[in-house]
């Protein structure tokens, strides 16, 4: 008996040792994730776009934060299946509408060209960059790594602005949701790093309008360290600061930070576990991604 219950006590020792460093782990983990922050670039400006409908005031907004009609635009057009180098494309032809005098469109699928000399000149002097819709991978595998690539973010760097709609959102993220070159119902694929303009975040688009708004949580079980936003059609964010986004448009931005917010509160509410909490954001509303919160303003 002696030695069944030493046996027994080893056991039990052992079980709640296990359990205590399961415990410590889990916190230990908890502590970690709030640590990491999310955040845009230090300089520049960006406009996230999620698909569908492009209203006039966005790409007022584009060029306002260009610097006005006289600034250098590129459109980028590389994610479409039918991408081409004519300049008549349409977000190109809408921008000299609204009175941009220099537009240029850029693009290749060939990697070479991508660091040559002659492709770089118009995206070396923009003061603008918009990435067009259709696969965000296409993007990845024309640019990710060459010199077009680096001389996109020096557009930041001189205080311009990149936007973009569709895959040209989801780009612009750290993480590239939807990156599967077989199907674009794959959030965690075969391609899954984006340009990281916002760093620690993955970006989804077409979100309501698609009933896409439980899709996040696949990346987010995988990768619980980032941030998720889902991006409506006919909406867009704005980062004037690296750590502020406002919205703009018609529809909403779907947070996943692992809490909730609303404009009623939430005390009588009955939520779910964290892991699944998602809520909305509406035209006006700000947010701070290094904080993860919501900004409330004063009446």
């Amino acid at each position: 008996m002696g030695e069944y219950s030493e046996a027994m006590l080893s056991i039990k020792n052992f079980v709640l040792l296990s359990l205590i460093a399961f415990v410590s782990g889990s916190t230990f983990s908890q502590e970690l994730q709030s640590d990491i922050k999310s955040s845009g670039p230090e300089s520049g400006h960006l406009i996230i776009h999620g698909g569908g409908r492009l209203d006039d005031s966005v790409l007022d907004k584009f060029i306002e934060l260009a610097g006005g009609p006289e600034a250098p635009v590129v459109i980028i057009p590389t994610a479409s299946e039918t991408a081409t180098s004519d300049q008549r494309n349409s977000t190109a032809q809408r921008l000299r509408n609204r009175g941009v005098k220099d537009v240029t469109v850029v693009h290749t699928t060939n990697r070479e060209e991508a660091s040559a000399e002659d492709f770089l000149q118009p995206i070396q002097r923009a003061k603008a960059i918009w990435f067009g819709g259709g696969r965000q991978w296409r993007l990845v595998d024309a640019y990710a790594g060459t010199k077009a690539e680096i001389e996109f973010r020096k557009v930041l760097e001189r205080g311009g602005v990149i936007g973009g709609s569709s895959a040209g959102a989801t780009i612009q993220g750290s993480f590239l949701a939807r990156g599967d070159t077989s199907n674009n119902q794959i959030m965690d694929g075969d391609h899954v790093v984006g340009f990281g303009y916002l760093e620690n975040t993955a970006i989804d688009q077409h979100h309501l309008a698609r009933n896409r708004h439980f899709d996040m949580f696949t990346i987010l079980e995988n990768h619980p360290h980032l941030l998720g936003i889902g991006v409506d059609e006919d909406t867009a964010i704005i980062f004037d600061d690296k750590s502020v986004f406002r919205v703009i448009g018609n529809g909403y931005v779907t947070m996943y930070d692992r809490s909730f917010w609303s404009r009623e509160g939430s005390r009588l509410k009955r939520l779910p576990e964290a892991e699944t909490l998602f809520y909305f954001l509406r035209e006006n509303d700000l947010y701070n991604i290094r904080e993860r919160k919501v900004i409330t303003r004063q009446p």
